[in-house]
């Protein structure tokens, strides 16, 4: 599992805002040793997230394929707390949701034990283990084809069921925001899965760590107007912030 100290965080989100990155330029930037820099990026490259080169480190080449399940839990785990506790003050008791996957939707669900009679649909069997402790909850499990390497339910059976559905508010994570205005994810089908999920609800909320913005994935899943609120833990970068204004969406920031 990546540790979770906050400058191997912040290091992480330099080299994916950057591409690639000089070693100096990191010790520079963070006010460290060579040698302290040396040493995370090391770390960081043997959890799979960045790629090192002689005198300095990039992201890895890879738009096909998401990084492990435990290292996305790990990775921005205060900004996650700090954007369901922001999305769980908002959603109302006695409404309807879909929860999709993601660990920033496992952390809402863990945010929304305490509220009442709400009905939760869900494609994310972690995201059901959680909410499974509200009693005042009705809790719905999406059925289909379980992906083992997070306990999402995914495929055509769980399309088919989900189009059944049409609820209040429909809460999606991602993969990566680009500067195009696209939500993209690396397999697609849970693209599919969400683009459902999208369609049969009658308001889209995003909820994405600032980690999330021009990081490249393969498979587009929506585009921004098809959105309606977007909760991060950082103001977005550019041109983030105009995007979001033209294409209508209120922008929450949980800081």
């Amino acid at each position: 599992m990546i540790p979770s100290h906050p400058r191997l965080n912040e290091l992480l989100q330099e080299v994916r805002a950057r591409g690639s990155v000089s070693v100096e330029s990191l010790a520079e930037k963070f006010g460290v040793t060579l040698q302290t820099v040396r040493r995370d990026v090391q770390r960081l490259a043997e959890a799979g997230l960045v790629a090192r080169f002689h005198g300095g480190v990039r992201v890895p080449a890879s738009t096909t394929e998401n990084i492990a399940y435990r290292q996305r839990q790990a990775l921005q785990a205060e900004g996650k707390a700090r954007i369901a506790r922001a999305i769980a003050q908002r959603i109302p008791n006695g409404c309807s949701l879909i929860l999709n996957l993601g660990t920033t939707t496992e952390a809402v669900a863990r945010e929304l034990l305490q509220h009442k009679g709400l009905r939760i649909i869900t494609n994310n069997l972690n995201v059901a283990s959680i909410l499974s402790d509200n009693p005042d909850c009705e809790l719905v499990m999406v059925g289909g084809t379980v992906r083992h390497r997070d306990r999402g339910v995914v495929g055509e059976a769980a399309v088919d069921f989900i189009r059944q559905f049409k609820v209040d508010i429909g809460l999606i994570g991602i993969s990566g925001i680009e500067s195009d205005g696209s939500l993209r994810d690396f397999d697609y089908r849970e693209v599919m899965v969400a683009r459902t999920i999208i369609e049969h609800s009658r308001e889209v909320w995003l909820a994405a760590d600032h980690s999330k913005f021009n990081r490249p994935a393969m498979a587009e899943v929506a585009r921004l107007p098809q959105i309606d609120l977007l909760c991060t833990d950082a103001a977005p970068p550019e041109p983030f912030p105009a995007l979001l204004s033209d294409a209508g969406v209120e922008l929450v920031v949980a800081d």
